[in-house]
């Protein structure tokens, strides 16, 4: 059997990934701090190790790898790490990355439209660095250091029934308990992907033989906040109490300033037919409103 790391995999929808990996026979490793039970008993292998110290993460070098999935790469720093117990050990890395590599804009945001292969790659630790500018900084160092393949997954905001953030959660607690919802810009547009074809995603990046550098991965169409109240308003059957205005701090999670819209045209060229946005999130909304 081709022998499998994961990076993570305790979690959401690495879980998903390790299951996967798993009923398509592959022989798995998950590398974690050990901190995080798993559902996957005696199926797997465990490692543990602490993504932050590169002594500790030397221990994934200790072996070789067909294909290693990192869902725990945050900086430049982490991306350096990786490619240097790697080097050699690897045949191809899949990182999970961001939309976040983007600005927000009201142009459906392409690949090419950040450039990892020409950023300036910085210091800057976790603490020091935004999100947003550490995915920058990890795709900057994994695509010029790395002597082996690498492909960066950008997604979106990731939603499913276990999404331990309890995001869309907030809508429908608010919406049933009658609460006011701010909102933002109300004609942005964003982009979604489910828990399952996340995870189905990143296999199918580490098992084609054609995929390469970064790739958009999110559902077919892309929703307004609106849009999204208007599905859990027919879930609970009561009506959203919208607002446009408030602070920062009031913004509800899903509330941006402009559109944040991902193009997959790279990847269904390729052969990967993303899922209709309605065709999930709608049933997802519908059994969280029935909890």
């Amino acid at each position: 059997m081709k022998k499998v790391l994961v990076l993570g995999g305790t979690r959401f929808f690495g879980k998903r990934l390790v299951k996967g990996l798993v009923d398509s026979g592959y022989d798995v490793t998950i590398a974690t701090r050990g901190r995080q039970a798993d559902p996957f008993g005696n199926e797997i292998a465990r490692m543990q190790v602490d993504r932050n110290d590169l002594d500790s993460l030397k221990r994934i070098g200790s072996s070789e790898w067909e294909l290693v999935f990192d869902s725990l790469c945050y900086t430049g720093a982490n991306a350096s790490h990786i490619v240097q117990v790697l080097e050699g050990k690897v045949k191809r890395l899949v990182v999970t990355s961001s939309r976040a590599v983007y600005e927000h804009s009201p142009l459906i945001r392409r690949e090419a439209d950040f450039d990892p292969y020409s950023y300036p790659i910085t210091a800057g630790t976790r603490e020091e660095v935004s999100y947003e500018e550490g995915k920058r900084q990890a795709e900057a160092a994994l695509f010029q250091k790395a002597g082996f393949p690498v492909i960066a997954v950008r997604f979106p905001i990731v939603l499913g029934v276990e999404d331990y953030t309890k995001r869309l959660h907030f809508y429908v607690d608010q919406i049933r308990a009658q609460k006011e919802i701010y909102v933002g810009n109300p004609h942005a547009r964003q982009s979604y992907i489910d828990a399952d074809e996340a995870a189905r995603f990143l296999q199918w990046a580490g098992e084609s033989t054609q995929a390469c550098g970064p790739y958009n991965a999110c559902s077919d169409d892309a929703w307004t906040l609106p849009q999204l109240l208007g599905a859990v308003e027919d879930a609970i059957g009561k009506p959203a109490r919208i607002l446009t205005g408030g602070t920062a701090e009031q913004l509800s999670p899903f509330a941006i300033p402009d559109s944040y819209v991902l193009d997959t045209g790279k990847a269904r060229r390729e052969g990967y037919a993303f899922r209709s946005l309605s065709d999930w999130l709608v049933p997802l909304i519908q059994r969280l409103a029935a909890e």
